[in-house]
């Protein structure tokens, strides 16, 4: 597979400019002193779907040609990527077929139906997902937009850092000191890299990852990919395997991964709650949770976090803040 550029990006960026929004960037001086940095939030829970993920499927599809978007497009997701990929379909009035796992989120199920996608429940886990998703693909014809190592949406998702380290400066222009992401199959994280790399090459990237599968400090530590790892967190959108490419390129930019455990996800979460009244998921509470996890890392610097998501079991929620104290 081609590795996608910052030239990848910036075409992503005027491609899906019709249909994205560009979202806010917010403060919290409270957050700040708590983490003794100056953090800015860019806040892409505000994003079409409730999350980054429309950035990439957005591109994807707009990138296909006139004879593949008539076959529609087939994807795999736990459901924030399957949403996304169901509405950018309907930008382009194309059929789009989601495989999610049986234990999906419901809202985020119901969200996919609503978007007008064909949704096709398999068995929990990567191959079961990996496997229905071919059979439907065999059946309809369907291009396949991989949730996170088509190349489409690597550089479609690297879009909100661009847009951030615009914000904040880039280069010589006070630029940020590090970004920061959570991280599961690595779409998010690589795409990322790209535009760090070429906006302000002296600004580290970070990814958050949940303790009990943390593959992708793993793979990076050991200096070859991982995969196969099923991890039981709550942070349900950053359960996929770190994919090939998507190693390839954390690697080549020297991204480095910070570990926390649902118990300091949750904490954080609560945290992005009540200080800034924005209701995250818990996989994009991942990066509050580590900037608070390694503050002698961040201390005095200028942080850039993107909150990666705001599709939130409502239902399940009061039973999971009941878990941490206040």
């Amino acid at each position: 597979m081609t590795l996608p550029t910052y030239a990848d990006v910036l075409a992503a960026a005027a491609r899906i400019a019709p249909h994205a929004h560009v979202t806010p960037v917010l403060r919290s001086r409270t957050l700040d002193a708590m983490v003794g940095a100056e953090l800015h939030f860019k806040c892409e829970h505000l994003q079409r779907i409730g999350a980054f993920k429309f950035r990439g499927a957005c591109n994807a599809v707009w990138a296909l040609s006139d004879v593949e978007a008539a076959r529609g497009v087939v994807t795999h997701s736990s459901g924030n990527h399957g949403g996304a990929l169901a509405l950018a379909a309907k930008t382009r009035g194309i059929a789009c077929h989601v495989v999610a796992p049986d234990n999906t989120i419901a809202s985020k199920l119901a969200a996919i139906e609503a978007y007008g996608a064909t949704l096709h429940l398999c068995a929990p886990g990567l191959a079961a997902r990996e496997a229905r998703c071919t059979e439907v693909q065999h059946a309809t014809g369907a291009v396949l937009v991989h949730p996170y190592t088509d190349p489409m949406v690597i550089a479609g998702q690297g879009t909100a850092a661009m847009e951030l380290l615009n914000h904040c400066g880039t280069h010589a222009y006070h630029p940020l000191d590090a970004l920061i992401v959570p991280v599961g199959g690595g779409g998010l994280a690589s795409g990322t890299a790209l535009a760090a790399a070429a906006l302000a090459p002296a600004c580290r990237v970070f990814a958050a990852e949940p303790a009990v599968g943390a593959d992708t400090f793993a793979s990076l530590q050991r200096g070859e990919r991982i995969s196969g790892s099923q991890p039981d967190t709550i942070c349900d959108g950053l359960r996929g395997t770190l994919g090939a490419p998507n190693f390839t390129l954390l690697r080549t930019h020297g991204v480095e991964v910070l570990t926390v455990d649902d118990a300091e996800t949750i904490a954080a979460m609560r945290l992005l709650w009540t200080r800034t009244k924005q209701l995250v998921e818990p996989s994009s509470a991942t990066v509050l949770a580590a900037l608070l996890k390694h503050r002698e890392r961040f201390a005095g610097q200028r942080i850039g976090v993107i909150l990666s998501g705001g599709n939130v079991d409502l239902d399940a929620l009061p039973q999971l803040f009941a878990k941490e104290p206040a």
